[in-house]
């Protein structure tokens, strides 16, 4: 209501405004609390609002006044080509996936789960408790909180195998969420200028972090199963890549899932070459009701080959970018001076209310039901998809966020993507996810996203879209 409040008294004030010559002074607060039976704090908002939107500016102790209007003329900032130079890495597109859309459009483009599939009230309860304590106002390790440390490592070292070391807490440095966690990575293994595989399709943030770290992509064709270890073989003699980047559970955007043959030859394969495997372990919280995840491939590996990316942003909060970067041996060291050299040390407020989410019995409890949403979820749209886009190839992936779709070869996508935006539908053009040229059209349909009743209004929407599309004999030419 204070928020209806103050915006009404913004409309109010500002159809005033209109009429006022520039400097006129507005009321004092006090009386403008009275004009509007509205307390001081809906008066203060209203009044923030209008200074936002350059209509009045205030004076401290003397009121606040109509801003005159200043005469504009475009800036030449024509000097800074020429001190900048050439962009050192291709400028890239702010992702569909980070887009915010209104309200009544139907989001099926969010890379993040919905609100309500977040544990909120442990989040918050977390952050209150951790405002009490030392990481409220102390320094953290470079490192890393010590027990969040141990946290990560402790995941890892439950999946070991008899016979093999666990990693130790020593092992993990603790970054500001994945992204910044990738860029590191990349420049400590692999340096500018040298090539880095990676699975293709794969996450649009890897490559936007190799191309900002001067990293050259090599694509390697990854299907449901992961990528076939013979090409991934041929691709680290052809390209003298020391690194591949790869998402063995629930792969963004496909929701692939390798076997544990598939991941033991893959393995074999790093080992052969002498090289490093970064696996970006993101969606191990988000596996559909009834699956196990396997293990991750750094469990089955104690000689320093995996790298081990471990994020909480999206399975505890938007708000909580905290990941854990486990490796072992120099490569430690060289990705722990990189991230000294970055960002000095990660927020201990942040990272002691990552510890308190992920170490309390609720949160495993959290987890057990976000499956259970996730496969109505995920069901819901698949049935959509399945009806009224029968010419899409879909499968049901184990877990992950979203639904990866195979359009006819026909498909004109960016007009796809624009008609269904137009109807009121947000889509992403798969396009995004390869890091060469794309192998046909697709879309990537998060199932996690806002208003799930809404999936199969959508996915109508997008089947007439695409039919109107290919009825359409202009479209064909």
């Amino acid at each position: 209501m204070n928020d209806d409040s103050s915006g009404r008294i913004a409309a109010e004030l500002a159809a005033w405004i209109a009429t006022a010559p520039p400097g006129a002074q507005l009321p004092p607060t006090r009386a403008l609390v009275a004009r509007y039976g509205a307390g001081p704090v809906t008066v203060q908002r209203a009044l923030r609002t209008l200074a936002a939107r350059g209509l009045v500016e205030s004076r401290p102790g003397v009121g606040t006044f109509v801003r005159a209007v200043r005469a504009t003329r475009p800036e030449d900032y024509g000097w800074q080509t020429a001190a900048l130079g050439a962009a050192p890495y291709p400028a890239t597109p702010v992702s569909t996936a980070l887009r915010t859309v209104p309200n009544d459009v139907i989001a099926l483009h969010s890379g993040y789960p919905d609100r309500e599939l977040l544990p909120e009230r442990l989040v918050r309860a977390a952050f209150a408790r951790a405002a009490r304590g030392g990481g409220a106002v102390g320094r953290p390790p470079s490192a890393g909180l010590p027990e969040l440390q141990e946290w990560f490592a402790g995941e890892l070292a439950g999946a070991t195998p008899a016979g093999s070391v666990p990693p130790a807490a020593r092992d993990v440095v603790v970054f500001p969420g994945s992204q910044s966690g990738l860029g590191t990575v990349f420049r400590s293994l692999v340096g500018p200028g040298r090539p880095l595989l990676v699975e293709s399709p794969t996450y649009w943030g890897a490559m936007l972090a190799a191309h900002r770290s001067g990293v050259r992509l090599h694509p390697v064709p990854s299907g449901a199963d992961g990528p076939d270890p013979e090409e991934l073989d041929r691709a680290f003699t052809r390209t003298g890549a020391r690194a591949f980047y790869a998402q063995p559970t629930f792969a963004n955007p496909t929701g692939a899932c390798w076997s544990p043959t598939r991941a033991a030859d893959v393995l074999d394969v790093v080992r052969r070459h002498g090289a490093f495997l970064v696996e970006d372990d993101w969606a191990r919280d988000f596996a559909i009701e009834g699956v196990r995840p396997p293990a991750p491939l750094a469990a089955f590996d104690d000689g320093g080959h995996v790298v081990h990316l471990r994020s909480l942003t999206k399975s505890v909060s938007p708000a909580v970018r905290v990941a854990g970067v486990v490796a072992r041996g120099p490569a430690r060291e060289r990705i722990l001076a990189d991230a000294r050299a970055g960002a000095m040390y990660v927020s201990g407020l942040l990272q002691a209310a990552a510890l308190d989410v992920v170490t309390q019995p609720a949160f495993r409890t959290h987890l057990r039901g976000l499956g259970r949403q996730l496969r109505t979820r995920r069901d819901l749209l698949l049935g959509a998809v399945r009806e009224h886009l029968p010419q899409a190839e879909v499968t049901a992936p184990a877990g992950g966020l979203a639904l990866w779709l195979r359009l006819p070869d026909t498909t004109d996508l960016p007009r796809l993507v624009a008609d269904c935006e137009a109807a009121g539908v947000a889509v992403p053009a798969g396009d995004e996810w390869f890091p060469a040229e794309p192998t046909g059209p697709h879309l990537r349909l998060n199932y996690s996203g806002p208003r799930p009743a809404a999936f199969p209004e959508g996915a109508r929407l997008i089947g007439a879209a695409l039919a109107a599309q290919h009825a359409d004999p202009a479209a064909r030419d």
